[in-house]
Formats: structure tokens, C-alpha cells, sequence
């Protein structure tokens, strides 16, 4: 047992998983610890450029095990810390956050993980636009419900709860552990205190949407919604998640639009007037996204994001589920 591990995920993060080891190096070194990079087969120089460090790197054995959930898992597998952090190969970890996030969970054994300030550095694509100007809660300093984008994490709870971060969910890994931690009656906090700096993808938004259809990311809330029915903290997920009922309402939006352009084409007398309010209800959420961001190009890239998040939603429910709690096939490539 060491005193904290950073997991470091990664999938082909060649131009940024040099920065994102030296900083995890640099932040863990003041406590004691170990780093492992749990690499999701990448096809680049990830793993050479990693294999130069003094850490531990382990690999899945395959590629049809690739989810945003897997990473953190198949790093906690071999991780021997007794406080575990969860980092992506896209950020550089500040070096005082992690001596500052142990000490506020040293006195409250009812704190079960602690995550700080995310500072992003790519703020030109659609989506970190929205996302700034939403400013959710569970980003700011306070009790959170959920530690997006990393968070140090005690390992007495992850094992209380059965595993870390479930393999099956391509995204939502994180939301999924809060909300089985908080089940338990344990707490979740952000700090004030900057704890890394995030270069995210600079794909133009409406690309970004189409490669998170292909890869599975979209369908992360429908996985998420599946694996938890019947659990103790389904009630959280359908008390607290807000997009959840606005892609439900959105499916419900495209069942009003085919009973409108059905009834349109069954009742030839009738098909203007139904016609008009089949188009009238199409643009219906444009224009009142329009009004509300005063943007029309804004306003189109959330009305159609819905409709991918809400196609996903029903994709990833009817997804065959994988056993959480599994150990994942991997090699370990450098100890």
C-alpha cells in the first residue's frame, strides 16, 4: 500500500502524455505514490513515449473494451494506493492539489472523494462555450454531486461500493460513481484549489457529434440508465439528472412530429392545417433557443445536439450490458 496512485487514461494521447506524467510525477512525489498510465490499446506513440518514465503501464487486451469507464478501472486493478485520482492524457495536474485534497479528507472519513478547480484551455469549440456559460454547480467549490473531469478518490469507499469506475459506460463513468457513493451515505467535495489544466479536443462541434456516435461516447446515458435499474441510487439519477428528462422530452418531441406528418398524409382534407403545425412545431425549439442564447448558430447546435443525445439515450438502454465489477483483460506492459 502507497499513500496515493494516479491513473492516468489514455487513447492515443501522444502530444500531451509526456506533460500529463511529468505533472503527475511532480504532484505525487510530496506524498508518495505510484503513477500508472492504463492505456486503451493506442495506435500512436503513447505507450513508447510513457515507457520512458518511471511508472507503471498497463494495456487492454482489446479494443472492443474501449469506453471512457474502462480507464479508470483497469488502472485500479493494479493500483495499491490508499487514496486513488483519476487524470486524463489531455491534462497537466497542478502540483499542490493532491497534498491539499488529502488533507481535507484526513478528518472526515465520510468524505469520499475530493476534486478542485478545472481550468479549460480550449474554449473555442461550440461545446466548451456552452459548457462555460453553464457554469454547473457540481464545477464550483462546495458539496458536489459528482467529480467530473478527475477527482482523488478514498479506496476503503471504492471498495465498499464494489469497483471503481463501471467498464461497460463509454461516458457518465463518473456521475455513476458518485451517485452509488452518495447511496451509501458518503459525500463528495471540490475545493478551491486548482487542480489541473484541460487541453480538450479541438474537433469542430458538429464532427465532434457525428465521432461520439461512432465510438459510443453518445450512448453513455441510455448504458447508465440500464445498469442502474433497480439499484439504490436510481433514485438520485432520476431525481437530480436534468438531461435525462430533456432527451426524454425530445423523444417525445419526435413522436409529436411523426403523429402530425402521419395524420397529415391519412387525412388528405386536413394535411395544410397539419402541415403548418408540423413545421411550426420543428422550428419551435430553434426559435426559443434563439431567443434564450440570442444566437442562431448557438441555438442550432443544441437543438440538434439533443437529437444526437437523445438517439444515444435509446441506443445505449437497449446496449447488452458487461459486468461491472469484472476483472478487464489487460497486459501490463512496464512495471
Amino acid at each position: 500500500m502507497v499513500r496515493v496512485s494516479v491513473i492516468i487514461k489514455a487513447l492515443n494521447e501522444e502530444k500531451g502524455i509526456a506533460r500529463a506524467i511529468e505533472s503527475a510525477l511532480a504532484a505525487v512525489a510530496p506524498l508518495g505514490g505510484e503513477v500508472i498510465l492504463a492505456d486503451s490499446l493506442s495506435t500512436d506513440r503513447t505507450v513508447e513515449i510513457a515507457s520512458r518514465y518511471p511508472i507503471r503501464i498497463v494495456q487492454l487486451e482489446s479494443p472492443s473494451d474501449r469506453s471512457c469507464g474502462v480507464g479508470a478501472q483497469l488502472g485500479y486493478q493494479y493500483a495499491r494506493g490508499e487514496f486513488v485520482y483519476i487524470l486524463d492524457g489531455d491534462m497537466i495536474m497542478k502540483p499542490d492539489f493532491l497534498v491539499r485534497a488529502v488533507a481535507a479528507m484526513a478528518d472526515r472519513p465520510e468524505v469520499a472523494g475530493v476534486g478542485g478547480i478545472v481550468v479549460e484551455c480550449n474554449t473555442e469549440s461550440l461545446e466548451f462555450l456552452a459548457r462555460k456559460k453553464r457554469a454547473p454547480k457540481n464545477m464550483s467549490p462546495g458539496e458536489v454531486d459528482r467529480l467530473d473531469m478527475g477527482g482523488l478518490y478514498r479506496r476503503s469507499a471504492l471498495e465498499r461500493v464494489g469497483y471503481m469506475t463501471n467498464r461497460h459506460l463509454h461516458s457518465y463513468e463518473e456521475l455513476e460513481l458518485g451517485v452509488r457513493l452518495r447511496a451509501r451515505g458518503y459525500k463528495l467535495m471540490r475545493i478551491d484549489c486548482e487542480a489541473v489544466d484541460h487541453f480538450g479536443h479541438s474537433t469542430p462541434a458538429y464532427q465532434l457529434l457525428v465521432r461520439r456516435w461512432r465510438s459510443n461516447y453518445i450512448c453513455g446515458l441510455g448504458e447508465l440508465v440500464r445498469t442502474s435499474l433497480g439499484q439504490p441510487h436510481m433514485t438520485l439519477i432520476l431525481r437530480e439528472l436534468r438531461e435525462l428528462w430533456l432527451y426524454v422530452a425530445v423523444i417525445g418531441w419526435w413522436v409529436a412530429l411523426a403523429v402530425l406528418l402521419a395524420t397529415a398524409v391519412a387525412v388528405p382534407d386536413y394535411a395544410i392545417g397539419f402541415g403548418a403545425a408540423f413545421i411550426g412545431l420543428l422550428l419551435a425549439p430553434l426559435a426559443a433557443m434563439t431567443i434564450r442564447k440570442r444566437s442562431v448558430v448557438e441555438a442550432s447546435y443544441s437543438v440538434v445536439s439533443w437529437s444526437f443525445n437523445a438517439a444515444g439515450l435509446l441506443k445505449g438502454f437497449f446496449m447488452r450490458p458487461r459486468p461491472a465489477a469484472d476483472a478487464i483483460p489487460a497486459s501490463v506492459i512496464r512495471d
